[in-house]
């Protein structure tokens, strides 16, 4: 599946995000990701596609610097399983006009 919409264009053309060193998204606990989680939504349901399974190493990949801040992470964990918030000032989501 592709990171990108129906027309190929990229999602992310308008933004410019600083990267902080450190993420500012993690995964609480690895294992409800590898026991009683059957379908991975986290892996779909972002819109930046931030999180990708990686079924060989049994884990869930984070991706922070793809983040555009949108906040649906920890509400689409069935296991609120995800930790998040805002990356420190000067970093994270720039808009362009």
């Amino acid at each position: 599946m592709s990171a990108f919409g129906k027309n190929k264009e990229n999602p992310l053309r308008y933004v410019k995000i600083k990267v902080a060193a450190e993420s500012h998204i993690k995964i609480k606990d690895k294992n409800p990701c590898i026991d009683k989680c059957e379908n991975k939504p986290c892996t779909y349901y972002c819109p930046a596609r931030v999180f990708s399974w990686s079924g060989e190493k049994q884990a869930i990949k984070v991706d922070y610097s793809r983040c555009i801040e949108c906040g649906a992470c920890p509400w689409g964990c069935p296991y609120d399983n995800i930790y998040w918030e805002f990356p420190p000032g000067g970093y994270g989501v720039h808009y362009e006009i």
